[in-house]
């Protein structure tokens, strides 16, 4: 099978975001780096494991957890700094997910392109 939906990390990214807590993270960290975020621990776009925990009410063996899967789907980068991991999004590989998902509906389809569907 060809085409759009071959981007080559798509099953292990599709099986990353059916888990509702890394959605959320995924959402975290696409937030990252506005201007009223605290940017104390953290560079421009990225969020330390430390405050996912915090955010999400959950240990740090589980955000590591969720964040191993999201590194190895191709959807996040890690940068170690001291004790903790800084997290970012790769925008690249979450826009080509979503292209290949788009093309599900079809050239032809009256949703094609609109976001609804």
């Amino acid at each position: 099978m060809t085409g759009q939906t071959d981007y080559p990390g798509l099953d292990e990214a599709l099986k990353a975001i059916a888990s509702s807590q890394r959605r959320e993270i995924l959402r975290l960290l696409g937030e990252a780096g506005g201007p009223a975020d605290d940017t104390s621990c953290c560079g421009p776009g990225e969020v330390c494991a430390c405050k996912l925990a915090e955010a999400l009410g959950l240990a740090a063996s589980t955000i590591s957890h969720h964040m191993t899967i999201l590194r190895e789907a191709g959807l996040v980068h890690g940068r170690r700094g001291g004790q903790w991991v800084y997290y970012s999004l790769d925008h690249l590989a979450l826009h080509a997910v979503a292209d290949a998902i788009e093309s599900f509906a079809g050239a032809g389809s009256p949703f094609a392109g609109t976001g609804k569907g």
